[in-house]
């Protein structure tokens, strides 16, 4: 049976797999497109499975939200290297799984492994682009934060941060996106100095202790020391404490207008 080349493009197209591989299908089908398409759908889940075993540890961060800005998703969509995750098929592929992830309300991994995308199981999704991609693909992580008032999304180096910052209500864009690239930028721990572990702030106090005798600094003073050094410990690690990025004259929590707080954020970075 003679195949055309319109056969062969239209096949391509509909599942990116190359064509000598969609050429010898439609011999094998009559040229029935239907039956390559599941032909190599089924030879795609082989290839995938030998795949799935490759360590992945490139990828991008997508982030998205709902039309009113109370629901957004972050995820790190990981594959084996740079060139695949810059790669608009990639991309298309994150944020079929973001979209499905706010739709469904989908919390976790072991519900996401069970959801259906674009009417097929989650395992058959992955895998298509797997095969087109030619990489292994996996979700590492994801998070959905809902908030009442207006969460904030930001991609920094081109996916390789993601953030979201939620508000107890919305403000001006331009100060709300700085914001999430200051995050982005600053790496904060935690939220406020309430949210630092108490461990942690015992342990960074016995630290100073010990420093400043090794200093030769008196007894008599180590109290004032400590405080003064504790308190620049809280700005490295407390978003609301830090220097704002873009003003660093201004710590984030007095940029921010009246009545306006932050609740929540959400940082994730490839590598």
């Amino acid at each position: 049976m003679s195949i055309t080349a319109s056969q062969v493009n239209e096949l391509r197209t509909k599942t990116g797999v190359g064509l000598m591989d969609c050429k010898k299908v439609l011999l094998e089908t009559n040229g029935d497109i239907d039956s390559a398409v599941k032909k190599l759908r089924e030879k795609g889940l082989a290839k995938a499975a030998k795949k799935s075993e490759r360590s992945t540890m490139e990828g991008r961060i997508f982030v998205k939200s709902d039309t009113k800005n109370e629901n957004a998703v972050i995820i790190e969509l990981n594959c084996e290297t740079d060139f695949v995750a810059s790669n608009d098929l990639f991309g298309e592929c994150g944020y079929h799984i973001a979209d499905a992830i706010l739709a469904h309300n989908i919390l976790n991994l072991d519900t996401l492994n069970k959801a259906t995308i674009n009417a097929k199981s989650y395992s058959d999704f992955i895998s298509e682009y797997v095969v087109k991609l030619g990489e292994n693909i996996s979700v590492k992580q994801f998070h959905v934060l809902s908030n009442q008032g207006f969460i904030q999304t930001y991609l920094h180096m081109n996916g390789k941060i993601g953030v979201l910052v939620a508000f107890n209500s919305s403000f001006d864009n331009e100060l709300s996106k700085g914001i999430a690239m200051h995050v982005a930028a600053a790496n904060p721990v935690c939220l406020s100095v309430e949210d630092v572990d108490p461990n942690d702030i015992n342990n960074e106090k016995e630290i100073i202790r010990s420093q400043s005798l090794q200093e030769g600094k008196p007894e008599a003073i180590l109290d004032k020391i400590i405080e003064g050094r504790m308190g620049k410990y809280f700005k490295e690690i407390c978003l609301l404490e830090q220097a704002f990025i873009k003003d660093d004259k201004q710590s984030v929590k007095t940029i921010l207008p009246k009545d306006n707080k932050i609740v929540s954020f959400i940082r994730f970075s490839i590598g």
